[in-house]
């Protein structure tokens, strides 16, 4: 088989809704069943980094639980998938949503890179979303884009974090499986350093064109929920967004290390 380049980078986003079911079973079942999907998410490639487990509990109708993956080889991704699918509790979730996306060079802004590519470490919470532009985009000139686009990104910068300063981030966190690597430690893209800023909204958006049903898929991430529905408010106010088709549904969750996650279905 061969091997992937380099330089490309997949991120999948899987969204699963727990079968009723599964509540019904007696604790013991659910903890081997817990166990036997903890042991497929430990036993992934090396090349697959997890982003995040997230509980969406509470937080939306259709989905209960959130992972997000990424990393050089779109096969391994998908084995994992498979793996998580054939395991105990797998067996008791629905694949509610998927999303598959792809990092591309930017197009209006060379330094603008997604957060995760860049090392910077996760935060407690995330908004995702895929979204398609209108076809009336395309074909506007690319000096206009551009120019609409650098006025997107001030007005947005006044919530987000570039990550441009930060320290190594030293707080693992374990996937509470006893022997697992740590969800922060491999948080990062390969070969990416792990930063701790503080403060702010990370942005990470990835190309899905072709990919799935629509054009991008784009992921902030906050300590702070209310923090995101600020600035996507303030977004609405800008010009670009008239060129906006789609950007629902979206997924608020919760990030915890997965047993937590897990205890909460």
């Amino acid at each position: 088989m061969p091997t992937p380049a380099a330089a490309e980078i997949y991120s999948v986003y899987w969204l699963y809704q727990v079968d009723p079911a599964w509540r019904r079973l007696t604790g013991a079942e659910r903890d081997l069943g817990k166990r036997a999907f903890l042991d497929a998410l430990d036993a992934r490639d090396p090349s697959v980094t997890l982003r995040g487990a997230y509980s969406l509990v509470g937080l939306r109708p259709d989905a209960d639980l959130f992972l997000w993956t990424h990393g050089p080889d779109l096969d391994a991704i998908q084995r994992l998938a498979v793996a998580l699918g054939h395991s105990g509790l797998g067996t008791y979730l629905t694949p509610a949503h998927t999303y598959v996306g792809s990092v591309a060079a930017a197009r209006y802004d060379p330094e603008h890179k997604p957060a995760f590519v860049r090392g910077v470490a996760p935060r407690d919470y995330v908004s995702m979303y895929p979204f398609t532009k209108t076809p009336d985009w395309y074909l506007l000139p690319y000096d206009e884009r551009r120019a609409l686009m650098a006025a997107h990104g001030q007005l947005g910068q006044r919530h987000t974090d570039p990550g441009a300063h930060g320290r190594v981030s030293t707080a693992g966190t374990s996937n509470g499986h006893g022997r697992g690597r740590s969800v922060a430690a491999t948080a990062a893209a390969p070969g990416a350093t792990a930063l701790a800023t503080t403060g702010g909204i990370l942005t990470n958006t990835v190309d899905s064109f072709g990919l799935s049903d629509y054009e991008f898929v784009v992921a902030f991430e906050a300590d702070d929920a209310a923090s995101l529905c600020r600035m996507v408010e303030d977004l609405r106010a800008v010009e670009v967004r008239r060129y906006t088709r789609a950007d629902t549904p979206v997924f608020l969750g919760r990030r915890r290390e997965p047993a937590e996650v897990l205890a909460d279905l």
